[in-house]
């Protein structure tokens, strides 16, 4: 049951937040929410949400959102009964939801947040945070400056598809022509705790080409962390003819490789004995028995998005350091920041800026040295952002509301790669190529997990809300097109889809079972018209930081001061969206 009278009290409509802490209130342990009624949670079974863009009034036939000064535009929209009379593109929603909750999308004044983020991800509860901040505080006083203490953990290795040795889980498969660097081995128990040497601590780097059997090495550099100084440099002749130099982003050429002779078995032996240092020696000049010296600590490997390069030299390493994820994306994750970006950002200089000359292995290894030494000078929080929220599934996974912490299981099922994703904490994961792969993962999950998650995105293609990335990230170097027609499709070719999703819905409902909690939200409605003004935006600022007089910049491509308030009210009519939900008996 809605809550009226507190929804009346809102500045803004329901938010996607709102809409991700009613989920985790029926699922986990989250406050219940003052905007909407549910009694008896802990007889709630399951909890399926599935997010399907492309359904707004128009579509469906449903009252418009008013906008009379007078009338609060975030009360729920009663949606009529269907009569025989009556007819709806979409006759699911009319026979089954009394009512269409108006909801907000994220974002700013210019521009939509993700939605999928912000869903999948929310800020820590309190007691949480405590608990964390006196583990960091205790992490700080034993572990100051010791670059170990941001050694990726197993989980977060296999979630980055990180080649892991066969001793630390059996995951990885290894082709022919894989090396693994040796399991570390035990200290003595007559060894003295206090001589235990630190592990040593290289920054890695390598560049690849492209060759007829895929990407190879090219070029491999490692630094001393202590000294800065590099123990190994090395170009790497590939085993295969090269395609491709991709020179632009390796920095190599073909007259570089001319005359190099070594292979990858050679600089993987280099690395090897490098990362598996002797044993000590006794001390010849002395006829007292030693006391047994602890054996030297296999090294740690620390570099950008470090999987790609261990992938190249085909060796699985067990400990390791990345920047991309010690550090954060401004957005927060899943996405992983630019090593040149977070160079320029906290150590205050520029890399990778020889333009078609490519990267220097050396100077990003340098820069991944420098961002490890400025998070161990200022603390595990240096170079964060939202470090105060984490994935709903981390918090389903702590709540003891079923039998315990752990005990909850979710489920995402999704386009693409939901797994490197929104979905990668989930217990499952499952990537779909069409929206019937959707609906067939999101039955099969039901039997095993509480809460489910799925996303249907034909009705949204039909409509032309989903454009082509490639589309909209040449829109600051190109000339962008004219704002796209926001006219419906072909009718006929629309409630094709329309019919088609109806079944699909209609037959997951018949699949629920028993007190089900669905939610069916849209998160935005139509974005291509501020897709388009932001693309001429971007092109116009872009022109003007390059140094181009306003006069040089072609007419089609100003952006005026009209056109920036068309900006806002396509953002604010993109943000609008609608829930509906319900509860099967």
């Amino acid at each position: 049951m809605y809550s009226r009278h507190e929804i009346v009290k809102r500045d803004n409509p329901v938010s996607i937040d709102d809409v991700r802490e009613l989920v985790v209130h029926m699922v986990a342990d989250a406050p219940p929410p003052n905007w909407v009624k549910v009694e008896n949670t802990g007889n709630i079974q399951k909890v399926v949400t599935l997010l399907i863009p492309g359904l707004t009034t128009d579509l469906l036939n449903l009252p418009s959102l008013p906008t009379s000064a007078t009338v609060n535009p975030n009360i729920p929209i009663e949606i009529p009964l269907l009569s025989d009379s009556s007819t709806s593109p979409l006759p699911f929603i009319p026979s089954r939801f009394s009512h269409a909750c108006p909801t907000r999308a994220p974002g700013e004044q210019t521009r939509m947040h993700s939605i999928l983020s912000t869903f999948f991800s929310g800020p820590v509860t309190g007691e949480e945070k405590k608990k964390r901040l006196a583990e960091r505080l205790a992490s700080e006083r034993s572990m100051q400056n010791d670059p170990s203490r941001y050694l990726l953990p197993l989980d977060q290795m296999i979630e980055n598809d990180y080649p892991i040795p066969s001793y630390m889980a059996d995951v990885f498969e290894k082709s022919a022509g894989w090396l693994e660097v040796p399991e570390q081995p035990k200290d003595s128990l007559l060894a003295d705790p206090s001589k235990r040497t630190k592990p040593r601590v290289y920054a890695l780097d390598c560049e690849m080409c492209l060759t007829e059997s895929g990407k190879e090495l090219t070029r491999i550099c490692m630094i001393d962390f202590e000294s800065g100084v590099v123990v190994l440099d090395q170009l790497v002749k590939p085993s295969r003819p090269i395609t491709d130099y991709l020179t632009r982003w390796s920095g190599i050429t073909e007259e570089a490789l001319r005359g190099v002779t070594a292979t990858l078995a050679d600089v993987q032996s280099k690395v090897l004995r490098i990362l598996c240092p002797p044993p000590p020696s006794a001390n010849p000049f002395t006829s007292k028995p030693s006391t047994p010296r602890p054996p030297a600590p296999t090294p740690i490997l620390l570099g950008h998005s470090l999987e790609s390069d261990l992938k190249a030299l085909k060796i699985c390493h067990p400990f390791c350091i990345d920047t991309a994820l010690i550090y954060n994306h401004p957005r927060g994750r899943p996405l992983k920041p630019g090593l040149a970006w977070l160079t320029k950002k906290w150590c205050g200089r520029e890399i990778q800026n020889r333009g078609e000359g490519g990267h220097d292995p050396e100077e990003d290894a340098r820069a991944c040295l420098d961002l490890m030494k400025k998070k161990l000078e200022n603390g595990p929080g240096f170079g964060e952002f939202k470090t105060d929220y984490e994935s709903i599934f981390e918090r389903m996974k702590r709540s003891t509301k079923r039998s315990g912490p752990g005990q909850i299981r979710s489920a995402v099922v999704d386009h693409g790669n939901p797994s490197v994703m929104h979905g990668a904490k989930a217990t499952t994961s499952v990537g779909c190529q069409s929206d019937e792969d959707v609906l067939k993962g999101v039955q099969e999950a039901l039997g095993s997990h509480h809460f489910v998650f799925g996303r249907f995105t034909a009705l949204a293609t039909e409509l032309g809300w989903i454009s082509p990335k490639s589309d909209l990230n040449q829109a600051s170097t190109a000339l962008p097109p004219p704002p796209p027609s926001t006219e419906s499709p072909d009718p006929a070719s629309l409630q094709v889809v329309l019919d088609t999703l109806n079944a699909q819905l209609e037959t997951l409902y018949s699949s629920l079972p028993p007190r089900t909690a669905l939610l069916i939200f849209t998160g935005h409605s139509d974005p291509r018209r501020m897709t388009a003004l932001n693309a001429r935006k971007s092109y116009f600022e872009t022109a003007l930081r390059s140094g181009k007089k306003l006069e040089e910049i072609p007419k089609e491509g100003h952006f005026s001061t009209q056109e920036s308030r068309d900006l806002e009210e396509a953002v604010a009519v993109a943000r609008r969206g609608l829930l509906f939900l319900l509860l099967t008996k």
